[in-house]
């Protein structure tokens, strides 16, 4: 199996036992990657990208994370290549799209030999952590110090990162907020009379109750985030500390995007700070993955990522990232990023699902692409005392009617023109006029598919055997 090289020029303060250890020279203890910057990971569960102040939701109060956005750049166009928990972390972790690790259902693990960032780090010598909620599987995959498991204690974040400050380290700060159930949070912040309720909800009394709950939720994820970054200013590493935010998916609101490939579902509010290397209050529309993030870490600690063997082969036996590296973009050189971005969704052993429902997504930067591979049977949806409400409402709403509808009957494929209609609620896939735009992407989609050894119902129908 390769081992990561170490990239000439980058940080010079690299030592030389390290790169002969890279080389498979050295002794079989690691040496510090001495120079190279640490990191900070911060994830946040079940956050629509939408619900921020700094990404335009006029009513949640989050200054802690708009603060950071503002100090480096927000990637305006990432996104996730799953709308649930685990084979999102997967993929944020090991740089690869879910079917191909084999971390596709939620609650999986990846294909044994697989490896992640705590895995290729932990090799040249960082201290790699995760605080909060792990939710990845075999260990073997994530060697990682399970430091704490609840985000409200950050006593052992402060203790890892100052026990050794000669060693760079990582730290994946996971919290459980704003994950349902919201019953946590400053809910004095937020008077449900006077929220804006977003256009792709419903709005009544319930629906409005539910937000101001989801929103003291988030707002204590922000206090989490303001806290945490005290502790790194106050350890005197914030400058060599490279923090990186990520929503993850949307909410467990109806359309809120958990569990859809809308984009509330699978895009992310993401922000990355580095100082004296990334431009305070910069930004980049650029294209971009999950998958995308551990090539650019590696890169950015000064690894060669084209020669990295990730132990697990796509369709092709290509042991390769699926991501690519986007340092140049936070540097400020590039703003070139992907052409088409991918997702899947699976449904069976979610919340006690007996029945597939394969959904598959390709976009580019204007329109997209959905597939319900089973779109003949029913999508059981989400059950809750606010969907009830609204079938309630929705004997003398038609409008409302047709969006409860929707969650469980959906077409074949879906497409949209995000620019028109960025809260897709206009599918346009039978309109001729668009049959060169549907077809593109659909090309798109199968070679993705076939790369990442994706049979669809048939991949579908074999979750059981990767959930744990």
């Amino acid at each position: 199996m390769t081992r990561p090289t170490l990239r000439a020029g980058l940080f010079p303060a690299v030592i030389l036992p390290a790169i002969l250890l890279l080389a498979g020279c050295g002794r079989p203890d690691p040496m510090p990657v001495v120079g190279s910057p640490n990191i900070l990971l911060i994830i946040a569960d079940d956050l629509n990208w939408r619900d921020l102040g700094v990404t335009g939701n006029p009513d949640v109060k989050s200054p802690n994370i708009d603060s950071l956005a503002r100090e480096g750049m927000h990637l305006r166009g990432m996104f996730s290549p799953s709308p649930t928990c685990t084979p999102a972390r997967h993929a944020l972790y090991t740089g690869l799209f879910p079917v191909r690790s084999g971390g596709y259902p939620n609650h999986s693990e990846v294909y044994e030999g697989t490896k992640s960032i705590f895995s290729y780090l932990k090799e040249v010598g960082y201290r790699v952590g995760l605080l909060g909620k792990a939710h990845v599987h075999p260990k073997s995959s994530y060697p990682f110090t399970h430091i704490g498991k609840d985000a409200d204690d950050l006593r052992p974040f402060t203790e890892f990162v100052r026990s050794d400050p000669t060693t760079p380290w990582l730290v994946a700060f996971s919290s459980k907020d704003p994950h349902g159930p919201w019953n946590r949070g400053p809910r004095e912040l937020y008077d449900a009379a006077k929220l804006s309720v977003p256009p792709y909800l419903h709005d009544n009394d319930v629906t409005r109750r539910e937000l101001s709950a989801y929103y003291a939720e988030i707002s204590q994820l922000d206090r989490q985030v303001g806290e945490l970054l005290k502790i790194l200013e106050a350890s005197g590493q914030a400058e060599n500390t490279i923090v990186m935010f990520f929503s993850e998916q949307g909410s467990s609101l109806p359309y809120g995007g958990k569990s859809t490939l809308y984009d509330n579902g699978i895009r992310v509010a993401a922000f990355v700070r580095w100082p004296g290397r990334i431009a305070p209050g910069s930004s980049s529309d650029a294209l971009l993955q999950y998958v995308d993030v551990a090539p650019t870490i590696l890169e950015a600690v000064g690894l060669e990522t084209d020669v990295i063997d990730t132990g697990c082969p796509d369709a092709a036996g290509n042991r390769g990232f699926d991501g690519r590296s986007f340092l140049e973009i936070l540097l400020g050189r590039s703003d070139h990023g992907r052409a088409y971005v991918f997702a899947q969704h699976t449904t069976l052993g979610q919340d006690g699902r007996e029945r597939p429902y394969p959904i598959r997504a390709v976009r580019d930067t204007r329109y997209k692409l959905i597939r319900n591979l089973a779109w003949r049977t029913t999508l059981e949806p989400r059950q809750s005392d606010l969907l009830d409400s609204w079938k309630l409402d929705a004997g003398t709403n038609p409008w409302l009617a047709n969006r409860i509808r929707h969650l469980s009957d959906r077409p074949a494929e879906e497409l949209y023109d995000l620019d028109a209609d960025p809260y897709e609620m206009n599918n346009l896939a039978e309109l001729p006029g668009l049959s060169e735009i549907r077809s593109r992407l659909g090309a798109e989609l199968d070679a993705w598919m076939l790369q990442q050894g994706d049979e669809g119902l048939a991949t579908e129908l074999k979750a059981p055997s990767r959930q744990r």
